[in-house]
């Protein structure tokens, strides 16, 4: 068979050079341009030859929409039931998920409870290319684990991989993780774009072929992304992410990308001696260690994916010296927003925070997206701004305008069930929302509000 010339495509973007360079030049990443052979016209037309004569074979792997089923247990479920939620309602047969997350936060220890729970399905096969079976059983009998159909494997070859996973058929298989996979059939090393795209196409086509489910542990690089090429987020079926402060007993998983069910979906968990273990009542676990009475703290009910959570804003001013430029220090809100919410606070309240420093913090590690938290965030800056305390039982809801109007908030009835269950007495509400709120009854007490001068007014 004729060789063809070498060509250097880029594994992000398949941007394709003549020589090698260091930088894309179509995306802009560093070390992603590798060599391959380019396929020469004769090949290229038998191929095309090849390809006419099998689509007949093709012909029977398609099948009318009208005629494929769903077997009952289209899902397995667990009885952790946040995880389950997560998956939106079960793990899917045949589907793929890519867990990411730093070194050392708990990603093999969760996964490792996960195929405790799946082995009541059938056989659940732990494939480590980083610890030895028995190193893994070790963390197994400290996790309390025990199951006849939980088998463990130590390889990174992916076509062995494969081979086994083809003839035994396990239910669920976990590969901890992508990183150490490599094929004999690419000449880079493991962990390389390359050998990563090809271990995962792999991963995905046995899982679709045979129904098999897959976990995948993916490592992520300094600045948060997946390490290896952008194409391994596209081709699984769901993507969460692990996250939690370095220290801090908590941790937080979050779905970025689900085909089977809601993104933005939020779990939190805490560190136990005896593993992973879902918070319930994942409020509450926010909300603890606050006084009756507080200056510049607010409560917001936010939307994460189908849960509200409700999180406290904390605002601190101080004088800046008038050196330099004043500090906007922001942790878990959008520095942007804030922005924006002091420049409302200064027109439409009369709020002189230009000399001044401004600290915002969320306790917990968990990052605001939802506009409907705006009110509270300015109300805790006002609240320090004038040095008022806030009743620690009274949450506000509303998004603001430039115009200072307070704008509709989307699924209104669950954010107030949320603050009824943790026992809320007061709640500030926008007025767009009314005729939504009177046709239900809640047992706190709703204060609409028009825009920042009828606030103004009740203070």
């Amino acid at each position: 068979m004729a060789k063809g010339k070498s060509v250097y495509v880029c594994s992000e973007c398949g941007y394709k050079t003549s020589k090698w360079v260091g930088k894309c030049m179509n995306c802009g990443s560093w070390g992603t341009i590798e060599e391959q052979e380019e396929i020469s016209s004769s090949v290229s037309s038998s191929k095309v030859n090849r390809n006419s004569l099998s689509l007949v074979d093709t012909e029977k792997k398609v099948s009318p929409f009208s005629n494929i089923t769903i077997e009952e247990n289209f899902r397995f479920k667990t009885k952790q039931s946040e995880f389950d939620r997560l998956l939106g309602g079960g793990l899917v047969q045949g589907e793929v998920v890519l867990l990411t997350g730093n070194p050392g936060i708990g990603k093999s220890t969760l996964l490792l409870q996960m195929a405790k729970e799946y082995s009541d399905y059938g056989d659940v096969l732990y494939v480590s290319g980083e610890e030895s079976p028995a190193q893994i059983k070790s963390r197994g009998e400290r996790l309390g684990i025990k199951s006849r159909t939980l088998y463990l494997m130590s390889e990174t070859d992916i076509d062995k991989i494969s081979e086994y996973v083809s003839v035994k058929k396990p239910k669920v298989v976990i590969v901890d993780s992508i990183q150490t996979l490599y094929s004999e059939n690419s000449d880079s090393i493991a962990g390389t774009p390359t050998q990563i795209r090809e271990a995962t196409l792999k991963i995905v086509e046995l899982a679709k072929r045979m129904g098999i489910s897959f976990f995948i542990v993916g490592h992520i690089t300094k600045d948060g992304k997946v390490a290896g090429p952008k194409l391994l987020e596209h081709m699984v079926d769901a993507v969460f992410s692990f996250e939690g402060e370095e220290g801090l007993f908590y941790r937080i998983l979050r779905s970025t990308k689900n085909r089977f069910g809601s993104t933005n979906e939020l779990a939190v968990y805490s560190m136990e001696e005896d593993g992973m273990r879902e918070v319930q009542n994942s409020s509450e676990f926010f909300l603890s260690e606050r006084e009756e009475k507080n200056i510049g703290s607010m409560i917001v009910p936010v939307l994460e994916g189908t849960k509200v959570f409700l999180l406290e804003i904390q605002s601190l001013l101080t004088e800046s010296g008038g050196i330099g430029i004043p500090k906007r220090i922001v942790q878990g809100f959008d520095r942007n927003r804030i922005q924006i919410l002091m420049a409302i606070g200064e027109k439409r309240m009369g709020m002189n925070l230009g000399m001044k420093d401004v600290f915002i913090n969320i306790p917990g590690g968990i990052s605001i997206k939802d506009p409907s938290a705006d009110l509270g965030a300015l109300i805790s800056l006002l609240s320090v701004y004038k040095n008022v305390a806030i009743s620690q039982k009274i949450a506000a809801i509303g998004e603001l305008g430039l115009r200072g109007e307070i704008r509709k908030v989307f699924f209104i009835d669950k954010r107030l069930r949320e603050l009824e269950k943790l026992g809320f007495k007061g709640v500030y509400v926008p007025e767009a929302n009314r005729k939504e709120i009177e046709k239900k009854e809640y047992k706190l007490k709703l204060i609409y509000l028009k825009n920042l001068e009828e606030f103004l007014e009740r203070m």
